[in-house]
């Protein structure tokens, strides 16, 4: 695909005059999408913060079995993140948005009525394929994002994107559940009826999205004509074999937010049970940990395309979420255990990394630019590490444990131990960043 084509690929489907909408970084003609995304979001982040719990009661397996089925679940979640990008290429977004939502809702059917059976099998494999619906929706939407808005708007459209998927998950998705489960019962039988609940979300954020977005540049193909199919699925394989700068942007994204995923298994019993503050204040926590970054996923993209994104990326995400996720963990066992003003200072440690998380928002602009003429194979990868967070989060919480419990450590050491690898990760990307430069992100580049 050309630059030009993609410079005219803004006006597409909206001839009239720029917006408000459109001066903030939200396409006007994608206005839609981007609400779309929250509401579908919403939806699938409901069961974020008790799934793993649930899955152990319902099943009365062991949480380490449970952790191979969330496991597998992350690697659907990773290879649907690439194919949200190469389908795209060969399809057009539209067409795979509609593909991620069919997958989500037949097997999230599949997942709660395996549940009821007792199978561990079964649930296992319907949770895996549900894994691939998500990614297909949302990110094949940012592959839209990328190839609708201006370059000098870049990070901040996908700053605006990061506003809905973590607006939805984990944020409302768990004020949801908050409500939700008491609403049908609480305890496992209310973690059911809220996960049968998000169902309707996620519907009514497909219908959103499909029938408000109608933008003609989603519905056809982005790659170069010449190339053939499976020249285009594996353009971002190709892609980050032969040029570092991918495969460093992949692995800088793929870091971010696996911190993220991992305090989702560490944390829910720590918060909960340890330190004494029970489920529903975890769940608060969270939602308030994700509103700040919420809040600031925009004015990260904002001043990215200002001040420079590799420079907002190295500093503002990975040198800031480090330093966040620190408190987020040492802070709670710093004040006393179940004291409400304990609480409230924790929640504002967690706050510190939310917000620097955003920080990595520049990330979305940078892997298209390093390869205009390949943007969606570029951006499949960059949906690849964003998916495989979920995965590497989750692994390395699993290898840490079970080395540390190999020396006697568990509890809190073991625990710390998984912070400190993410905070080594995070160090790796520090150094990583720096190599990531591109011509629309050096100074005096920018138009304002």
């Amino acid at each position: 695909m050309s630059d030009s084509h993609l410079t005219t690929t803004h006006h597409i489907g909206d001839s009239g005059p720029e917006t408000f909408l459109d001066r903030i970084g939200i396409p006007h003609v994608l206005r839609w999408g981007f609400l779309g995304v929250l509401v579908f979001m919403t939806g699938n982040g409901v069961e974020s913060n008790f799934v793993t719990p649930h899955l152990v009661a319902v099943l009365g397996s062991t949480e380490a079995t449970v952790a191979v089925i969330i496991g597998c679940y992350s690697f659907a979640v990773l290879v649907a993140s690439y194919l949200s990008g190469a389908l795209s290429d060969l399809f057009g977004p539209k067409r795979v948005m509609l593909l991620g939502f069919v997958i989500w809702v037949v097997f999230e059917v599949g997942f709660l009525l395996a549940i009821q059976t007792g199978n561990l099998w079964f649930t296992g494999a319907m949770y895996f394929l549900r894994g691939f619906g998500f990614p297909l929706f949302a990110f094949a939407f940012l592959v839209w994002v990328n190839i609708t808005t201006p370059v000098e708007r870049n990070g901040t459209a996908v700053g605006w994107f990061y506003v809905m998927f973590t607006g939805g998950l984990p944020t409302l998705g768990s004020l949801f559940a908050i409500g939700a489960i008491p609403a049908f019962g609480g305890g496992t039988t209310g973690e059911t009826g809220a996960m049968w609940a998000s169902i309707a979300l996620v519907v009514a954020g497909f219908l959103i999205a499909w029938f408000g977005v109608r933008a003609d540049n989603g519905n056809r193909r982005i790659a170069p004509e010449g190339e053939s199919a499976g020249e285009v699925l594996s353009a971002g394989l190709r892609l980050t074999i032969r040029d570092r700068k991918i495969l460093q942007g992949f692995l800088v994204r793929l870091i971010n937010t696996a911190p993220e995923f991992g305090m989702f298994i560490i944390l829910p019993a720590v918060i909960a049970d340890d330190l004494g503050w029970g489920q529903a204040r975890w769940l608060t926590m969270t939602v308030c940990v994700y509103a700040g970054n919420i809040l600031f996923n925009a004015m990260f993209g904002a001043i990215g395309d200002r001040f420079g994104w590799r420079q907002t990326v190295r500093w503002c995400g990975v040198f800031g979420s480090a330093i966040g996720l620190l408190l987020w963990w040492y802070v709670p066992h710093l004040v006393p255990a179940g004291s409400t003003w304990g609480f409230v200072v924790s929640v504002l440690a967690g706050m510190v990394f939310g917000i620097l998380l955003a920080g990595f928002v520049p990330m979305g602009a940078i892997m298209p630019a390093l390869h205009p003429e390949h943007k969606g194979a570029a951006m499949a990868m960059y949906t690849t590490a964003a998916g495989g967070a979920y995965f590497l989060g989750a692994g390395v919480v699993a290898i840490v444990l079970n080395v540390c419990g190999l020396f006697g450590l568990t509890g809190f050491a073991a625990n710390s131990a998984v912070v400190w690898t993410f905070v080594a990760l995070y160090a790796c990307a520090f150094v990583m960043v720096d190599h990531l430069r591109v011509p629309e992100d050096e100074p005096g580049a920018r138009k304002h």
